[in-house]
């Protein structure tokens, strides 16, 4: 009776906890509980959701880009930091809400990344001039990092049998709404106002947080919380403001002139003195010696070189599906049409994303990782005796392979990030893993518009990219795939991840982590 008294306690919550250490017994989790299990296929899909708003709010203003002068009384070159401002806000949030999220918890991050997508929606939606409609898109992109930020809490809240196709349908989601949102929006753009675009995106905004609100748990809680990086977060900002700022803009204003060169400069710099400072920190926005592990480094080296195919792919067909049919190897659709034709290949992605976590959960996500950058190469292999094939449905087929790829790629990069990190770096971790790949496709985006530019061809009076500039492009694109997969293939793993069970967790369970970690 006196030992009962004393487990009752306050004490005694301290007493047990010692009694479950001594005795080897897991501390509780709610997210083993049959409850969470129960509603885990919901909360899978509401973060899905989330994911698929945010790629949608990307591409929001794509059928707009050549109408957005007048919209908004400007130059061509200024319209254009409409799109360039998301980007750059979007590469500055995202390892920032990584280390929050790690800091404050997932789920929180995920509802504060939230408000700005609402407000800059509102903003975008009752803007008349460039500067507004900028500071909008701005705040758009400070909510890209709903998708690491849920990723990571999947690890909290999904039972580990399910782990590995809830992190492959999470990751699916961006291409999804990626596809998704071109024919969407050119849909809205040529049957009503523009601003119903933003509306829409501020309601499905609200619609995600209010979800998150009430049917997302909130995941583990990091007693370890240290303080917040804020050099280190301002360092960072600086150093890849000044590189995709220098990679985007370049082709207009010239990648030998002294503003480009000059950006690139201090982007080298900046990054190197935030390494500096990162390493000396004792709490670091990013633990670039958790990033230098074989495993991280390769998986990230990998996502870059996966970034950068996928997005060669986006850029390439689209511009071949809306070319004029005249010019040999167009096919003159609308850009409806064209959104149309490219959006299986986002469901696909989603389709193909259990079929990956099974690849992954048998042998290993090194291995889906690598099947899934071969394919993608296959993808452009494809291509190349289908570019001047007089019918679209060459381009879908092309479309739907590449993207079958990006679908096994992008499901287990995640994986392998969170089989390699502790516990309470989950969430910094794969928002660095994500930015990784967002310089992937910057680069690509860049590396594309000087093929493109280069290698044209005259069509009544207009200079529009040749034939052989698209092959030459896709060729560029099929290499880098290659390249990815022997990266992926060089990743080292741990001889017990080597050979998991049939029915066992992915390598991105908490348990696999922490063993590795500790390792």
């Amino acid at each position: 009776m006196m030992h009962i008294l004393c487990m009752m306690h306050p004490e005694g919550a301290v007493r047990r906890a010692m009694v479950r250490k001594r005795k080897r017994e897991p501390p509780v989790d709610s997210s083993d509980s049959p409850k969470a299990e129960t509603r885990s296929g919901g909360v899978v899909g509401i973060l899905a959701f989330a994911g698929i708003v945010a790629a949608i709010t990307q591409t929001l203003v794509v059928p707009l880009i050549g109408e957005l002068p007048t919209l908004l009384d400007t130059s061509a070159s200024n319209a254009s930091w409409v799109i360039t401002a998301t980007l750059l806000a979007a590469a500055v949030a995202t390892p920032v809400a990584g280390r929050l999220g790690d800091m404050y918890g997932k789920r929180r991050m995920l509802l504060a990344s939230l408000v700005p997508l609402v407000v800059g929606s509102v903003v975008c939606a009752l803007s008349s001039s460039v500067i507004p409609m900028i500071a909008g898109r701005g705040l758009q992109g400070l909510g890209m990092g709903v998708v690491p930020l849920g990723i990571s809490l999947l690890r909290d809240v999904v039972p580990t049998e399910k782990l590995g196709s809830s992190i492959a349908i999470m990751s699916a989601s961006m291409g999804v709404g990626g596809a998704l949102g071109l024919p969407f929006s050119a849909a809205i753009a040529e049957n009503a106002s523009w601003r119903v675009l933003f509306w829409i995106v501020a309601a499905l905004a609200l619609a995600v947080a209010t979800l998150i609100w009430f049917v997302v748990p909130a995941g583990r809680v990091n007693t370890a919380v240290g303080g917040f990086d804020l050099l280190g977060a301002v360092g960072l900002g600086v150093g890849l403001v000044c590189l995709l700022l220098g990679i985007s803009k370049g082709a207009d204003w010239g990648w030998g002139s002294g503003t480009t060169l000059g950006l690139l400069a201090a982007a080298v710099v900046a990054l190197l003195v935030w390494g500096w400072w990162e390493l000396r920190t004792s709490e670091p926005l990013v633990d670039l010696r958790v990033t230098a592990r074989p495993r991280v480094l390769m998986t990230n080296a990998a996502s870059i070189l996966v970034g950068f195919a996928m997005y060669a792919q986006s850029l390439v067909v689209p511009q071949l599906l809306q070319l004029p049919e005249a010019t040999g190897y167009g096919l003159g659709q609308s850009m409806l049409a064209m959104g149309l034709w490219v959006a299986p290949s986002g469901l696909m992605m989603m389709v193909m994303s259990p079929i990956g976590a099974k690849v992954s959960a048998a042998f290993g996500p090194k291995v889906t990782l690598s099947v899934g950058a071969l394919v993608i190469s296959l993808g452009y292999g494809l291509s190349l005796p289908l570019i001047g094939f007089d019918s679209p449905w060459g381009l879908l087929a092309v479309t739907i392979v590449a993207n079958t790829g990006v679908g096994f790629a992008y499901g287990a990069m995640p994986a392998l990030i969170m089989g390699a990190v502790p516990q309470s770096e989950t969430a910094s971790a794969n928002s660095f893993n994500t930015l990784m790949r967002s310089i992937g496709s910057s680069v690509s985006a860049a590396v594309m518009a000087v093929v493109l530019a280069q290698m044209t061809t005259d069509f009544g009076g207009f200079v529009l990219p040749s034939e052989d500039g698209f092959r030459v492009a896709m060729l560029i694109g099929c290499g880098v795939a290659l390249a990815a997969a022997v990266v992926a293939f060089l990743i080292p793993v741990p001889k017990a991840a080597a050979q998991p069970e049939p029915d066992a967790a992915t390598p991105s369970a908490p348990e696999a982590a922490e063993a590795e970690v500790k390792a």
